[in-house]
């Protein structure tokens, strides 16, 4: 069954209003006061480890996670777990890696990480670009995501429609971002992330109900669906017709894994916490709970494949895009009861503030950077009600052309932006951070090439990719330009990334290499063992 009840429409139009109020109004009686930068940056380290992992698993968890991994999983089955997992296993190489270091280095924004020991201007408008690049396309795909959820959910076809509702709630997630800061974005967050938990939960419980509680029942049933038969069960079948399948798949792999766990607004969480000690403690929150959500999406798309077909997924959206609607909605059959529907409205409304939320984190992530990267840091400091003023209109700047390209490009598949976000993760922001935070020869040479190379190789790679063309689904299915024979550019771009910081410290020379390592010497114990915290050193304005 695809087609939503009125009555189940009724109840997601409500609880959608309901919530975009209940959720504005947090943000407003949250939001800092005009000139407290700690406040709207960080949210003065206010949240608990509890609650602060669970902003941080939702961020993690966007709505191309939920909406484009469910549809993975419900197409390919095994891929689409690996996907998953992969998901999980970047935020625990952030949890034992880079979440200490970056709560001890950073203040605000990645350009204070970086400029922790490579302070300069060009340094920070370098990582503010960055943050830009690596954000923009994944909050298009959302913006325009949001508009065919609510089209899909509420029953309208009609493309005004949905520009309608990408105008609206690009607007609200401004709003959010602009007048809640970091506390109310983070309110937003562990909202979404408890009723997605407890929401998802409810399904995959009722849908392993359904198959006797026995998970190779439901496997196996879902096989049989997929029309592939065991293939669904087994490695290959995401990457089938690519020149390299294996390769294929690691480069996916590796670049969700690397990716994920760089991409700005996540980093951003780890400012938020007080001490080591809570950082570590606010992970296992988030690693716990993004693990939960794993097993979820898992038992909800293998259980819209088993209970619709792989053929009626696909027929529905040829990503996959509403599979974990369609395995919500398929779960209780045809003759919902009124608490089932109850229960398929908290599904679609937990979608719903997953997009708002995502959008709002992002925008945020970069608004903060922008004014405080490329604003606040010049020779005239301004004073800290300004820099806020200047926050707040940042975010209105990135989001407004972000709601226009999302209107432009929504009738297009949106999956090579997703890809993009992730590969510049992985290949220009992963080297940087791990450059910056543990190589003392590193320098500011080093560290630009990094940046700027990492997003040019992943740039002019993404356009040989068969997302872009040579495929019936790609963006422009009606041209033929792939000439890389990757789905993502993770297997050469991150490689590119490391080497290009590698060749810009060789090519600065041994007398500012040690110059830097000097530098960095004298920082390296506040970085990696937490001794304090301060500006850094030749930096100066915005608080």
């Amino acid at each position: 069954m695809t087609d939503f009840s009125s009555s189940a429409q009724g109840m997601s139009l409500v609880a959608f209003t309901a919530v975009a109020t209940i959720t504005l109004l947090l943000c407003v009686m949250t939001g800092p006061d005009r000139d407290n930068l700690d406040e709207f940056y960080t949210g003065f380290g206010s949240l608990t480890p509890m609650r602060n992992g669970l902003a941080i698993a939702g961020d993690y968890i966007s709505a191309a996670t939920v909406l484009g991994t469910g549809g993975i999983i419900a197409l390919t089955g095994y891929d689409g777990i690996v996907l998953a997992l992969s998901t999980s296993l970047s935020l625990m190489l952030m949890m034992f890696l880079l979440a200490e270091p970056l709560r001890n280095a950073g203040r605000f924004t990645m350009g204070d990480v970086i400029a922790r020991r490579l302070p300069g201007r060009a340094v920070r408008i370098t990582a503010c670009a960055t943050t830009l690049a690596a954000l923009l396309p994944i909050m298009l795909v959302q913006l325009a995501g949001a508009g065919d959820l609510l089209a899909f959910v509420l029953g309208f076809t009609s493309e005004g429609f949905k520009t309608g509702c990408i105008i609206a709630l690009g607007a609200l997630m401004i709003s959010y971002a602009a007048i809640g800061g970091m506390k109310g974005t983070a309110l937003i967050q562990i909202m979404k992330t408890v009723m997605l938990l407890g929401s998802g939960l409810a399904v995959a419980l009722v849908i392993l109900y359904r198959f006797d509680w026995n998970p190779g029942a439901l496997a196996s049933q879902a096989a049989q669906a997929s029309g592939v038969g065991t293939a669904f069960l087994h490695s290959g079948l995401q990457f089938t017709g690519t020149a390299n399948p294996r390769l294929d798949m690691i480069s996916s792999e590796l670049t969700v894994v690397l990716g994920g766990a760089c991409l700005p607004h996540v980093t951003m969480r780890m400012y938020t916490a007080r001490s080591a000690r809570e950082v570590r403690r606010s992970m296992s929150w988030a690693v716990s709970a993004v693990g939960l959500f794993v097993l979820i999406i898992a038992v909800v798309g293998f259980g819209a494949t088993a209970l619709l077909g792989r053929a009626a997924v696909a027929a529905a959206d040829p990503q996959g895009n509403t599979a974990y609607l369609l395995g919500a909605r398929a779960a209780f059959g045809a003759d919902a009861s009124t608490a089932e529907t109850l229960v398929f409205t908290t599904v679609t409304t937990a979608l719903f503030l997953t997009l708002l939320a995502s959008v709002a984190g992002m925008i945020l992530a970069c608004a903060n950077s922008l004014a405080h990267d490329v604003f606040a840091h010049r020779r005239t400091p301004l004073t800290s009600r300004r820099e806020m003023t200047l926050a707040r209109l940042s975010a209105l700047s990135v989001g407004a052309p972000a709601i226009l390209l999302a209107t432009l490009v929504q009738h297009h598949n949106l999956q090579p932006l997703v890809t993009l976000s992730f590969c510049l993760g992985a290949s220009a922001l992963a080297p940087a951070l791990v450059y910056s935070l543990f190589w003392r020869r590193y320098t500011r040479t080093g560290l630009l090439w990094t940046l700027l190379g990492g997003t040019a190789s992943c740039l002019v790679l993404m356009t040989g990719t068969n997302l872009v063309s040579g495929s019936p689904a790609s963006a422009f299915p009606g041209q033929d330009f792939n000439w890389f024979p990757f789905t993502t550019t993770g297997i050469v771009s991150i490689p590119l990334g490391f080497l290009f910081g590698w060749l810009g410290t060789m090519a600065s020379g041994r007398r500012t290499a040690n110059d830097q390592r000097r530098q960095y010497e004298a920082v390296e114990a506040w970085i990696l063992a937490g001794a304090t915290r301060q500006a850094p050193r030749g930096e100066s304005g915005g608080g």
